[in-house]
């Protein structure tokens, strides 16, 4: 194992650091969008409300290398010529998405209803209401469970290997057939995943006991 890190050490550099590139951005956009179609799910307009839910339900319930292998494969072919980690980041965005806005919806229903009656007879908007005591009350309920959405999406990055993602997986797999040693490679992979995956988690616990300190 020693010998594969030390001959490959390049080539795992740059599958580690792609898979972190890409993790931190589906990260960061699904949570936007996640949080988005959960707040759509619970708007008073049946429109809204019915998209937003079509959303979670189909990204939800279909395979994440569908997604990715559709914009690695249809999108070039139809639209625009796209490379493997801009689909693979795609597809994991729009995917965990869909689980974060269930999430982000749960956290928010939690929220007692009298904090919005309270947040609109101050005057506030129904969309300040929403954004400064709804959402940081939500967001404080559903750390767990966001937290283990954030662990899946690192090890689910692991998809980008089917596109030439150029990702750590990919490069395992490359370094496997090279070496023939399959068993120390794929091991090695798994604890660099390990140290992407073990700071998040302790990092997610922290903010929760922070949380729970000042509440």
């Amino acid at each position: 194992m020693l010998t594969i890190l030390t001959t490959y050490q390049d080539v795992l550099i740059d599958g580690f650091l792609n898979t972190l590139y890409s993790s931190i951005i589906a990260l960061f956009f699904s949570l936007i969008i996640g949080t988005l179609m959960a707040i759509f799910q619970l708007s008073k307009k049946k429109w809204l409300k019915g998209l937003a839910n079509a959303y979670v339900e189909f990204f939800k319930n279909i395979p994440l290398l569908i997604i990715v292998m559709f914009f690695y494969v249809v999108v070039p072919l139809y639209w625009f010529s796209i490379d493997g980690f801009t689909a693979g980041t795609i597809g994991l965005t729009i995917y965990t998405s869909a689980f974060i806005a269930e999430t982000v919806r749960a956290g928010i229903m939690g929220v007692p209803k009298g904090q919005t009656e309270a947040g609109l007879s101050t005057g506030l908007t129904q969309n300040e209401t929403m954004r400064y005591i709804i959402l940081p009350q939500a967001f404080k309920i559903v750390i767990p469970p966001l937290g283990n959405q954030f662990i899946n999406l690192v090890k689910n990055s692991s998809v980008l290997a089917m596109v030439t993602g150029l990702d750590l997986m990919y490069q395992g797999d490359l370094i496997a057939s090279e070496t023939f040693n399959t068993f120390d490679t794929y091991i090695l992979i798994g604890l660099i995943y390990l140290i992407i995956t073990l700071p998040l988690t302790y990092l997610m616990s922290y903010i929760e006991r922070r949380l729970n300190v000042t509440s």
